[in-house]
């Protein structure tokens, strides 16, 4: 067994940073037990409107629908969050707390997940514009021999392969000791408040042979951002979370959104997050809101709500963030002959709904929780909402199809299908698919 890397001293995260997340964080979680509650059940529908002339009505009643059958089909509760020239529109669908069957709430805070990956990919792109580094700089020279093992080459990759998942590292999630210790079932229930170093987390990834040599096609790995997120560390000898702070977060006025570190609880406004603990169906369902989000770090651990996640994406594509050289390379989608209307290009995903728009932004997926933000190309119409399950991937295209296109989707178009396969509708989001996968193999199934 290859040893894992000895952890490098890190950037401190510096006291403005700290406060900030200090001040936001002052909801206490209760322990983790099953929830009581049956899930399923509508709870209140709510939803507030300042949008005129929509294509599917003021009200948004097909985007409702859509996300009203996320519930239905059985996650507890949907917050969202849509805006385009008219106004704003939000709801709250479904439960946001199984025990005392309080409602989700419109302006719930949730875990992100992956969506970081977009916050760390726009930073490490400004710096490129800096000329503080370059996309096809290698792994190596920033991160000397930290990737290296089982046939992984630091020398060979560039952070260009980090950003858009074709360096072909090995996913450290995937790995069955961390997976059963820290990610899935008991071992996850029991270890979840533990805290995590980032070469800790490349170390199991290093346990494991490469997925094909860098270059190849799009493959999701979520070690790929733990070490662009050090790339972001060594480039400025500053903490990635602080980075982002400066840089994204402050600049936009994202309130919301923070990076926790070590924290185990959540802000409020938010609701409880449920999981069965191996996204999939389960007979029993968890309280996991309180968690260590180190686990995943610059990979997803950050937390935002649904409309500064429109802010964002808004910000990012109309170039308030990027210059267009940079903007340009980030969508440009890597190559993914197996998928349909899907496309990856460096931190920013592509759909193509069943009307045919093109839609930017990235999915997050993890315990208890996830999420789509998605965006027009011009960014002037979005779309963001979350759940507060974990155990139902398909469906989740369907309101981005009902928002963009203004009516429900039509069968056998748009994103979600693969290559040289049948599958109707566009059902669960591809990056999502990795994270389904992963579930059902980890159970056998």
């Amino acid at each position: 067994m290859t040893t894992a890397p000895t952890p490098r001293p890190r950037p401190r995260r510096r006291t403005a940073s700290i406060a900030l997340i200090t001040g936001a964080l002052a909801a206490t979680a209760l322990a983790a037990a099953p929830a009581q509650a049956t899930t399923g059940s509508t709870g209140t529908t709510s939803g507030t409107s300042t949008a005129t002339g929509t294509t599917n009505g003021t009200d948004r009643t097909v985007t409702r629908a859509a996300l009203t059958k996320i519930v239905t089909d059985g996650l507890p509760g949907v917050t969202a969050t849509a805006q385009d020239a008219n106004g704003v529109w939000r709801a709250g669908i479904g439960v946001g707390d199984l025990k005392t069957g309080k409602k989700r709430g419109e302006t719930d805070r949730f875990r992100i997940a992956s969506i970081t990956k977009t916050f760390v990919a726009t930073v490490l792109l400004q710096l490129e514009a800096e000329g503080r580094l370059d996309l096809d700089d290698t792994v190596e020279k920033w991160l000397p021999g930290l990737v290296h093992g089982q046939g992984h080459d630091g020398r060979k990759i560039t952070v260009r392969q980090l950003l858009n998942h074709t360096s072909g590292v090995f996913d450290y999630l995937g790995d069955p000791e961390f997976n059963s210790v820290y990610a899935a079932g008991p071992g996850y229930l029991k270890n979840r408040h533990a805290s995590h170093e980032p070469e800790e987390l490349v170390g199991y990834a290093m346990r494991n042979p490469p997925t094909q040599q860098p270059g190849g096609v799009h493959q999701y790995s979520n070690t790929n951002y733990v070490l662009a997120a050090l790339i972001i560390e060594a480039v400025t000898s500053d903490a990635y979370e602080d980075e982002i702070r400066e840089r994204i977060i402050d600049p936009l006025g994202l309130r919301a959104t923070l990076n926790p570190g070590d924290r185990t609880t959540r802000p409020k406004p938010g609701s409880r997050a449920y999981s069965t603990l191996t996204h999939l169906p389960g007979p029993e369902i968890w309280d996991i809101t309180s968690s260590n989000a180190s686990s995943v770090w610059g990979a997803g651990d950050m937390i935002s709500d649904a409309a500064d996640l429109n802010r964002f994406f808004r910000a990012l594509l109309q170039g308030k963030l990027l210059p267009p050289e940079q903007l340009a390379a980030m969508k440009t989608p890597a190559p993914n002959p197996m998928e349909i209307g899907y496309g990856y290009g460096l931190g920013l995903e592509q759909y193509t709904t069943s009307c045919g728009t093109v839609v930017w932004g990235h999915t997050g997926g993890w315990k208890g929780s996830l999420t789509m933000s998605m965006s027009s190309e011009d960014g002037r119409r979005s779309l963001t909402f979350n759940t507060n399950g974990d155990w139902r991937f398909d469906g989740l295209m369907r309101p981005v199809d009902a928002e963009f296109c203004g009516t429900a989707p039509k069968a056998g178009a748009g994103a979600g299908a693969r290559a040289g396969a049948d599958t109707g509708v566009a059902e669960t989001p591809p990056s999502l698919r990795a994270l389904a996968d992963r579930a059902r193999t980890a159970a056998g199934s």
